[in-house]
């Protein structure tokens, strides 16, 4: 769910000034210390050299107006970032090629987390040291985990909580007839990506703590499986890291805002990802960041609506701007619909049953319908409420229809959540059991 020229911010022009600021605070620090030491000799041996003047009472006021100086300008030194950082973007003027300066926005001193390193080599070292936990399942293929999440409180609508358990009942399904392992997240691991860029740091953490992991799949919470009978070919990826659906030539001839999509795509666990991970991540912390960094991709990627930054936008920017760095390990998948777009897929299920059969991921029967714009947990979306509904309701009946038919059933309509009887009742079902859990049979009408 969607959720350029920015790349990585360069360092800021006044750096100088800054280095120069905080020598001269350094030095204001040095002699306030000292005299706070003079201050406290006069109170501890008792020298005070106005003490048969009379004046007393206005050298304690004076002492006072300089303590209170003193705990201004330690505040102010201890800040982190001086005060009118925040208002003052870096300004970089060779974005996109353009002459027009634009802000480069990124949080100062923001991280997903402490920088990883020789991740490849300490991850084959742990798994050397674990033969328990292999990075392969036990028909041989390299271990996925499939990864998704929603909102830690209730959906605005109610029926977005329904159709949200549909969906997550959904990847349960797939996961449980191809053997991958899946995690559902409900809790916002960093206070500073919220909403779409929540992903980020939890794909980071899950990568660290399941090191087993060979790949990591992130998927929508509005995106369902239709095609539960195919299956990735992860032999095609050996020299990728990075799996997104998408359009290459959108991408790098058009710089559309839409060229990829982060749906759905498939993350290598390996140092190259760790490193793509902090890359991506400067443009998501909530607020003034954000809020800029919309405006340069908006200006800098084709057909992009003026909002704030979103990490689809931001990872397509990214790829555009330091292709030599990143883009040769990245496969442009659109042979199969790992992603695939609902709007014009949710009314041809019967058609499809009626023509062809599961197991073949693309436009004659979709891996993937992605409800893009729907937003069934907001109050708000792209689409008419009901519309959405509809298309997720059929959607997942027309899956569920391909699980229930190992068991005999499937639904009376796409419409109908209630089920009938296809298959007769046998005494000796192991006979047929081979041929019933052939996942890319034709499914009867």
């Amino acid at each position: 769910m969607a959720a350029g020229g920015l790349g990585r911010p360069g360092r800021p022009a006044r750096g100088g000034n800054k280095q120069m600021q905080k020598t001269i605070n350094n030095v204001k620090m040095t002699l306030i210390c000292g005299f706070i030491t003079i201050l406290v000799l006069r109170g501890t041996v008792g020298i005070n050299l106005m003490a048969f003047s009379g004046e007393g009472g206005g050298d304690a006021a004076a002492d006072a107006k300089v303590a209170e100086d003193i705990e201004r300008i330690l505040r102010e030194i201890r800040t982190d970032s001086d005060p009118d950082d925040e208002d003052q973007p870096v300004v970089d003027a060779s974005l996109s090629g353009n002459s027009t300066a634009m802000p480069v926005v990124e949080e100062k001193n923001y991280t997903l987390g402490p920088s990883i390193t020789r991740w490849n080599a300490k991850r084959r070292q742990w798994l050397s040291q674990n033969p328990g936990f292999p990075s392969r399942d036990a028909r041989g293929n390299p271990r996925i985990l499939l990864v998704t999440g929603s909102s830690p409180g209730p959906c605005d609508n109610p029926a977005g909580d329904h159709y949200l358990l549909k969906s997550t009942k959904n990847k349960i399904d797939y996961c449980r007839l191809h053997g991958i392992e899946i995690v559902h997240n409900m809790v916002h691991l960093d206070r500073e990506l919220s909403g779409y860029w929540s992903k980020l740091p939890l794909l980071r953490r899950l990568m660290l703590s399941h090191p087993e992991v060979e790949w990591v799949w992130w998927m929508d919470s509005d995106a369902l499986f239709t095609d539960m009978g195919f299956e990735i070919p992860l032999s095609r990826y050996e020299g990728s890291n990075l799996v997104i659906h998408g359009y290459p030539e959108l991408l790098n001839k058009q710089r559309s805002w839409v060229a990829l999509n982060t749906g759905s795509f498939l993350l290598r666990n390996c140092q190259w990802s760790m490193e793509l991970l902090d890359a991506w991540a400067p443009m998501g912390p909530k607020g003034r960041v954000r809020e800029a960094a919309g405006k340069v991709l908006t200006a800098s990627l084709t057909g992009r609506p003026a909002f704030e930054a979103d990490d689809q936008s931001a990872l397509i920017h990214l790829l555009l701007t330091e292709k030599e760095r990143w883009m040769e390990k990245v496969y442009v998948e659109n042979q199969y619909y790992l992603h695939g777009f609902w709007a014009g897929l949710v009314d041809k299920y019967e058609e499809m049953m009626e023509k062809h059969h599961p197991g073949l991921g693309d436009e004659r029967w979709p891996f993937i319908t992605h409800f893009v714009g729907c937003k069934p947990c907001g109050s708000y979306g792209d689409y008419p409420v009901e519309q959405c509904l509809t298309g997720m309701e059929r959607a997942f009946n027309f899956a569920d229809n391909q699980v229930l038919r190992l068991y005999g059933f499937r639904h009376r309509s796409l419409t109908n959540p209630k089920v009938k009887p296809v298959a007769n009742r046998t005494a000796s079902p192991l006979l047929n059991k081979e041929a019933s859990l052939k996942m890319d049979a034709k499914i009867e009408t």
